[in-house]
């Protein structure tokens, strides 16, 4: 009897003959990046292949996403399968709200055909807790109702031609809200700085404070000041309202929001937001950033991991979801609508007939991510670079905001 019990309360029954048990999986997903084939097909999949058993998807949002997970992860009540963003990975793998992957089940779900930046953003200590779900690459867009000509070459080139299209007067050459950190990151890196890196005591030591660093935030200031209208203090929200009014040249993004540029002009609930429809969208087009040499720059890596639950009462069942949404099958499905997928060998399913696919691919080839350290959390809830951005918008020294951004980072990091 108190067998019966305990597997009633838990959600899920043994099977009499001692096979695996049945019970209902929940998995959350976050926002509506993951389209509703994907969904189906997970569901479907789930439960045919484990007869008796149901698995419910439940829609989160990214707003106050750290604190939901927090709580809901050391309850009672923990879902099974979580996705989460890939910077917030750390967060949760250090304190112990993700079951491990084992050494064989990472071979078994992709192994070192996952994509490596994801994996590393979900070991901790030398194991595997949250894998690789997508990435979505960041590419520059733009019409050429309002641009004409090639894209640059050289980041030198596209800060030129953003500062030359705003000098015209005709449109911000490139819309650069003061709170988007997010782009800020390649003109660091390209120009030899760096985010944080571990210095030999095991400390971390930023590095907006280093000649590249302070090349790369001053070419930030420049465009910032001398190519964009956009508000000093502005998010990086609802960017195709400003492109579809036809205010940007170039706009420096995610390549999903080109779904939300193409969106219809009138939205179809009270809740949505109005895209472009014909106009603007009807013939966008995109390219890779390009590096201080030439190529691709090294941009940011928006993307997901997935991990299960530890507290999940049926891991077994949990893994199971786990496998169908690390397979080629699934992949294939999160590819076809643009996303980079989760494994290397699929890339190629990314549709790529078009400007847009093809600069994404190229952009993920070469993205990184943010330091891979639990504490990295903190600095996002403090808003430390969205606060320190927004003075170079307004005008402040250059090095004076190295030096606080540095300083806040290290405490952070280290306290």
């Amino acid at each position: 009897m108190t067998l019966a019990m305990g597997a009633c309360a838990s959600g899920a029954d043994a099977a009499d003959d001692g096979g695996p048990s049945t019970g209902e999986v929940r998995v959350w997903l976050v926002g509506t990046d993951t389209p509703d084939e994907a969904r189906d097909y997970l569901k479907t999949t789930f439960e045919e292949q484990n007869e008796g058993s149901t698995l419910v998807i439940e829609e989160q949002s990214w707003d106050g996403l750290v604190d939901k997970y927090t709580t809901a992860l050391a309850g009672s009540d923990a879902p099974d399968v979580v996705e989460v963003g890939n910077t917030q990975a750390s967060a949760f793998t250090s304190n112990g709200y993700f079951s491990e992957i084992t050494a064989d089940e990472f071979e078994e779900l992709g192994g070192s055909d996952l994509l490596p930046g994801f994996v590393e953003a979900g070991d901790w200590e030398g194991a595997h807790y949250a894998l690789p779900y997508y990435a979505g690459s960041r590419a520059v867009f733009y019409s050429p109702q309002l641009v004409d000509g090639e894209p640059p070459a050289t980041l030198d080139e596209y800060v030129d031609a953003a500062k030359d299209m705003y000098k015209k007067g005709k449109f911000s050459g490139m819309w650069w809200p003061g709170q988007d950190w997010y782009n800020a990151l390649p003109f660091i890196w390209e120009n030899g700085g760096y985010i944080a890196e571990p210095a030999d005591d095991g400390s971390w030591e930023a590095g907006f404070s280093t000649p590249g660093g302070i090349a790369g935030l001053t070419q930030i200031q420049d465009l910032m000041l001398n190519a964009s209208n956009a508000p000093a203090d502005g998010q990086e929200t609802d960017l195709q309202v400003p492109f579809c009014e036809g205010k940007i040249g170039y706009l420096s993004a995610p390549t999903w929001i080109q779904w939300s540029i193409n969106a219809p002009e009138e939205p179809e609930s009270d809740d949505g937001v109005p895209g472009c429809g014909s106009t603007y969208g009807g013939d966008l087009e995109a390219f890779a950033l390009p590096g201080k040499d030439g190529g691709a720059a090294q941009v940011f890596a928006g993307g997901s991991n997935i991990a299960i639950a530890k507290k999940s009462e049926q891991r077994d069942l949990a893994y199971s979801a786990l496998k169908i949404m690390l397979s080629d099958e699934y992949q294939s499905i999160i590819a076809g609508i643009g996303l980079i997928p989760a494994k290397v060998s699929l890339s190629g399913d990314v549709p790529q007939e078009n400007s847009i696919g093809a600069a994404g691919v190229e952009a993920a080839a070469g993205a990184k991510l943010t330091p891979a350290t639990p504490k990295w959390a903190d600095v996002e809830a403090q808003n430390v670079l969205q606060t320190q951005f927004t003075r170079l918008a307004n005008g402040d020294d250059v090095e004076q905001v190295a030096a606080d951004i540095d300083s806040q980072i290290e405490s952070i990091l280290n306290g």
